[in-house]
């Protein structure tokens, strides 16, 4: 057998001496814009790579830049209203210990005979007067608080809402690739769901193939094999491929495709992974053989 990735001229009529045949595909996505607005800048071209996360356009953010500025000055508003519980209430608290210890200082009496009854019984509604006033202002302080509380909650989740709408303006790769199309270009104006360019993971390959229903008991699914680019005038390029899927149901044979027994109507479609070494092409057709 031929070294991996060396050129040769296939020996017989080509498609003859493949187990199964068909095209080579990869990992494509779409990049669509995820805000509306004028589109800034979009830094790429077909053919271009670009790494996963790279930014490669941003749409105006103007409008929600000065909206998250809004909304955080009212979040410093509200903050700025919240009361100081202990200040609020310490007047009241003052007065209690005050009573409580003008309390203690009659019982004294009282028990030297000093004072009176009545003394010590106004002392004790004086408390209980302070103690309701203590309670209904801290209750109504907490529910300002509270209040306040939820409003500084709903602006910070209207921040947060802002925050993301401004990070979809910035426009990125979600994958290492190439770029294969460039739908849209700078000035434009782009809204939700525009598509503005399309990228694939070339590096790696796979050929999708169809087997017959004979071949499906030899081929599972880790299994190495023999993968060839067909270039025509029986000229291929040979790589090694590992089966990464193969299809639960069967379909009937697509008519650009060729299997090993041509009678077979019915054939399952397989994935091979094949490590690009730049010679491989989206569309191109290949074929592939089994390691018996």
């Amino acid at each position: 057998m031929m070294s991996s990735l060396a050129l040769c001229v296939a020996c017989g009529s080509g498609s003859d001496n493949y187990d199964a045949t068909g095209t080579f595909e990869a990992t494509e996505v779409t990049v669509s814009a995820e805000a509306a607005g004028r589109l800034l800048f979009l830094d790429v071209e077909e053919g271009s790579q670009l790494t996963a996360g790279a930014e490669v356009g941003i749409i105006d953010t103007m409008q929600l830049a000065l909206k998250k500025l809004q909304l955080e000055a009212s979040m410093k508003s509200v903050q700025s209203q919240r009361p100081d519980l202990n200040k609020q209430v310490a007047a009241t608290k003052q007065q209690i210990a005050t009573a409580e210890r003008e309390k203690r200082r009659v019982e004294n009496l009282l028990k030297a005979g000093a004072a009176n009854q009545k003394q010590l019984d106004d002392i004790h509604s004086e408390i209980a007067v302070l103690q309701k006033q203590l309670t209904a202002q801290t209750s109504s302080l907490q529910n300002n608080v509270q209040s306040l509380t939820d409003q500084g909650t709903s602006v910070a989740v209207q921040v947060a809402q802002v925050a993301d709408q401004l990070a979809k303006c910035h426009i990125s790769s979600p994958i290492n690739g190439t770029v294969l199309a460039r739908y849209a270009e700078a000035g434009e104006l782009a809204s939700v769901g525009k598509p503005l360019f399309k990228i694939a993971d070339v590096e790696q390959m796979y050929l999708r193939a169809y087997i017959t229903s004979a071949q499906l008991a030899e081929v599972k699914l880790g299994d190495k094999v023999t993968v060839f680019a067909d270039y025509g005038d029986e000229i291929r390029k040979e790589y090694a491929g590992v089966v990464t899927w193969i299809s639960s149901r069967s379909e009937f044979t697509p008519k650009t495709i060729q299997t090993k027994d041509e009678r077979a109507n019915l054939v399952y479609a397989i994935k091979v992974l094949v490590k690009n070494d730049g010679g491989l092409k989206i569309g191109m057709y290949g074929g592939m053989n089994l390691h018996k």
